[in-house]
């Protein structure tokens, strides 16, 4: 295997169930990265995120660090 990708080809072939959670895994990393570049385009630190929200900063900190 030579990249991320061919292994990723390679699990989904050999185990449904590791292929199922590593498609949960990406998925919510590609939430996590679009509020992180949402809140980065429009300016926002994660304090004026988390008052927007009416969440601690901690909360958006965790969230963002997929410390959830």
């Amino acid at each position: 295997m030579k990249t991320w990708n061919d292994y990723k080809e390679h699990v989904y072939k050999v185990d449904s169930e590791i292929a199922k959670d590593m498609k949960e895994v990406e998925e919510l990393a590609a939430i996590i990265s679009t509020i992180i570049e949402q809140r980065n385009r429009l300016g926002l630190s994660q304090r004026d995120l988390a008052a927007l929200c009416k969440l601690p900063q901690s909360s958006i900190a965790r969230i963002e660090s997929c410390q959830i």
